[in-house]
C-alpha cells in the first residue's frame, strides 16, 4: 500500500526538545499547524506524483526527480517538526494539540541535536538498508551469487534439508556487517528519542498509540494470551507432520527449525501446506478456474472488487481512478507490479497499481488494495493532519477484513460459483489461511519486542543474537536450523537479516492489523446478521454494516484510534477472541489430529 498523507512522512527530526516558548499563544499555535498543513500537504502531492511515476516508468531519471522531491517534503517536515516545540506545554485546544501530536509523532527517528551526530545516525540508517539491499549469498565465486528472491524461492519450494539449510544460513551471514553499525544506531536513535522527552526509542514508537508505552506493552501481552491456544495446537500438527516428513531433524517436542517452515523468516508457514494438508483438503472450487471459466478480463477483477464496497453503499470510484491506475504490465517499459493503493492528492485521486493476472490470488488482492481507496476516500474531508488511519494497524486491517468476506457465498452471490460447498470442505480452507495469520502472530510480536528491549539496555550488544533466538522460542517454538557446525553466536546478527530491523522500520502494525481484521470481521458479519460459521460469513450487500464499516473508515486518525474502534466493533478495547471466533472448526479438528501427541516445546 501506498499512502500519501502529509503528516504521516517518516523522516528524521534533528531537533532538540524545548520548553514551551513564554511568548508562545494558543492561536500562534493553531496558525502554525495550519500553515505546515497546507504546504506539506503540497509538497506531499508533489512527491506523490513523482513517485507514481517513478514506480510507472522507471528509468534513471523518474527516480532522481522522484528522490529529489521526496527530499524536500521530508526536510519541511523535520523543519516544522522541529518548530512545533516551541508550543510543548501550552495549552491547546484538543484538536490543536493532536495536531502537534501527530506531527511529531510521525517520526520514526528522531536524530540527536548535534549535528555531526545527527548526519553520522543518517548516513547509518542509510548504509544498514543498502547493505540489506545488496545483500547476496556466494557459497563459490560471484556466478555463483544468489539474492534474496532466489534464496526464498529454494526455501518456500525445495524440500532438501541440506539445501534448506545452505539458502537459510547464506541469507543469514548477509546481516553480518551491519552488526557493528546497530550499535551505534541504538546510541544515538536513544539520544534522540531523550532529547524529545522519551525514554528511548522504543518508548517513542509506543507513544504513537494513544496510550502509555507501559500500557501498550501490556496490551500485547494480553492480546497474545488470547490467542496463544490456537498457536499452540497449530506448531503442534504443523511439528507432527515435519517431524513424519524430516525425522529426527523436527524433535517431536520443541521447537521446530527455522529452515523448514517455507520462509526465510518463519513468519507464515502456508508454502508447506502441500506437505501437511489433510487428506480431503480440497475446497470444491478454485476461484482461478472460475474467472478463466467465465472469460474475466483486468476490468471485471477490478468491478468485482468495486461492486463489493457500493453494495454496501459506499460511492463508487471517481472516473480519475480508471483513467490513471495501473492495472496491467505495459509492454514498452519497466514497471513496480507489486501491487498498492495510491492516495495521490489525499482528496479524491485515489488509484491502484498492479500487473493484474487472472488468478485467485489477484482477484483477492484487488479486494484487500481497494480497501485502502475506500479507507483514503472516506477520510478525505478531514483536515490534512487526519488523514490517516486510526493507528498504522487499522489501514491494513480493513483491506484484510474485506478479503475475508471472501467466502463461497459471496462467490454465488456475483455469480462466479454455482452453489457453496458444505461446510465439512472448510478445513483445508482454515488451514491454509492459520499458516498464514495465525503463525505470523508470534513473529509480528518478537520483531519489536526484541527491538523495544534492546533501545531499553535489558538486551545488550553481547547479547543481541542470544536473546533474539530466546524470544523466538519463546513466542514462536522456533529454533535456529540444526547445525553442522558452530551453532549461532554473537559472531551472528540474524535479526538484520529482516528488512525492518536493517530499516528502521516499526513492525508492530503488523500484529495489530492482524488482531483487528478479525474483530473487525466478527463486529461487521454481527450487523448484517450472519448466524453461521464466522469464516463463513460475508458482510456483502448488507447497508447496515456499510454504515458501520464507513463510520469508522470516516474518523480518520482524527480521534485516538480507541473510539474508532468503538465505531465498528462496540468496544474501546482490542479484543483476539474473534481469531478464535473465526478458526473453531480447525481448532477443533486440530486438538483431534493433536490428540497423544505433546503440545508446547
Amino acid at each position: 500500500m501506498k499512502i500519501r498523507a502529509a503528516a504521516c512522512i517518516a523522516c528524521t527530526l534533528a531537533a532538540m526538545a524545548l520548553a514551551a516558548d513564554p511568548k508562545a499563544t494558543p492561536e500562534e499555535a493553531r496558525k502554525f499547524i495550519h500553515d505546515a498543513e497546507q504546504k506539506l500537504l503540497l509538497l506531499g502531492v508533489d512527491s506523490a506524483r513523482a513517485d507514481w511515476i517513478k514506480s510507472t516508468y522507471i528509468t534513471d531519471d523518474t527516480e532522481a526527480i522522484a528522490a529529489k522531491l521526496d527530499e524536500k517534503a521530508i526536510a519541511a517536515t523535520v523543519a516544522y517538526a522541529k518548530q512545533a516545540t516551541r508550543f510543548d506545554g501550552l495549552k491547546l485546544d484538543a484538536e490543536t494539540a493532536r495536531k502537534l501530536k501527530l506531527l511529531k509523532l510521525s517520526l520514526t527517528i528522531a536524530t540527536p541535536a548535534d549535528a555531526r551526530e545527527s548526519e553520522e545516525l543518517t548516513r547509518i540508517v542509510t548504509g544498514m538498508e543498502g547493505t540489506y539491499g545488496k545483500g547476496k549469498y556466494c557459497p563459490s565465486g560471484p556466478a555463483s551469487c544468489r539474492d534474496l528472491e532466489e534464496l526464498s524461492k529454494i526455501l518456500a519450494e525445495s524440500r532438501d534439508p541440506k539445501a534448506l539449510r545452505d539458502a537459510w544460513t547464506g541469507w543469514h551471514a548477509i546481516s553480518k556487517p551491519i552488526r557493528q553499525d546497530f550499535v551505534r544506531y541504538v546510541d544515538l536513535a536513544n539520544k534522540g528519542a531523550r532529547q524529545l522527552g522519551f525514554k528511548d526509542n522504543g518508548a517513542m514508537w509506543r507513544s504513537k498509540y494513544d496510550m502509555a508505552p507501559d500500557d501498550f506493552s501490556k496490551e500485547l501481552d494480553r492480546l497474545w494470551d488470547q490467542v496463544k491456544p490456537l498457536y499452540l495446537s497449530l506448531h503442534a500438527y504443523v511439528r507432527n507432520r515435519l517431524h513424519e516428513k524430516y525425522g529426527d531433524a523436527v524433535p517431536p517436542g520443541g521447537a521446530i527449525p527455522a529452515d523448514l517452515l517455507g520462509n526465510m523468516w518463519a513468519q507464515d508457514w502456508d508454502n508447506i501446506y502441500p506437505l501437511i494438508a489433510p487428506a480431503n483438503a480440497d475446497p470444491g472450487y478454485d476461484v482461478t478456474a472460475l474467472l478463466k471459466k467465465r472469460n474475466t478480463d483486468w476490468k471485471q477483477m477490478v468491478k468485482y472488487g468495486e461492486g463489493f464496497f457500493t453494495s454496501l453503499g459506499l460511492a463508487p470510484l471517481p472516473e480519475t481512478f480508471w483513467e490513471r491506475s495501473l492495472f496491467l504490465k505495459p509492454k514498452d517499459r519497466d514497471v513496480v507490479c507489486h501491487a498498492s493503493a495510491w492516495d495521490i492528492d489525499t482528496l479524491n485521486d485515489v488509484r491502484l497499481k498492479m500487473c493484474i493476472q487472472i488468478t485467485g490470488e489477484d482477484f483477492l488482492t484487488v479486494h484487500h488494495e481497494l480497501g485502502h481507496n475506500f479507507y483514503q476516500r472516506a477520510y478525505s474531508k478531514l483536515p490534512p493532519s487526519f488523514r490517516d488511519s486510526a493507528n498504522d494497524g487499522f489501514h491494513e486491517a480493513v483491506g484484510d477484513t474485506i478479503a475475508l468476506s471472501i467466502t463461497p457465498e459471496y462467490l454465488v452471490k456475483i455469480g462466479l460459483l454455482d452453489r457453496a460447498p458444505d461446510t465439512s470442505k472448510d478445513i483445508g480452507l482454515l488451514l491454509h489461511k492459520a499458516l498464514e495469520k495465525i503463525a505470523f502472530l508470534p513473529f509480528g510480536l518478537v520483531i519489536d519486542q526484541w527491538r523495544w528491549k534492546v533501545f531499553s539496555g535489558e538486551i545488550p550488544p553481547e547479547k543481541y543474537n542470544q536473546a533474539w533466538w530466546q524470544l523466538r522460542q519463546k513466542y514462536q517454538g522456533i529454533a535456529p536450523p540444526d547445525p553442522e557446525g558452530a551453532p549461532r553466536g554473537e559472531a551472528d546478527f540474524d535479526p538484520g537479516a529482516k528488512y525492518h530491523v536493517a530499516a528502521n522500520v516499526p513492525y508492530m502494525r503488523y500484529f495489530l492489523a492482524d488482531i483487528l481484521q478479525f474483530q473487525f470481521h466478527r463486529a461487521l458479519s454481527q450487523a448484517a446478521g450472519c448466524t453461521g460459521p464466522l469464516n463463513r460469513c460475508s458482510i456483502y450487500g448488507n447497508k447496515e454494516a456499510g454504515a458501520k464499516l464507513n463510520a469508522m473508515l470516516e474518523m480518520g486518525q482524527s480521534r485516538p484510534w480507541q473510539e474508532a474502534l468503538e465505531k465498528i466493533a462496540g468496544t474501546r478495547q482490542m479484543d483476539a477472541t474473534a481469531i478464535r471466533d473465526y478458526f473453531a472448526p480447525l481448532q477443533k479438528w486440530l486438538d483431534e489430529q493433536n490428540q497423544g501427541k505433546p503440545l508446547g516445546w
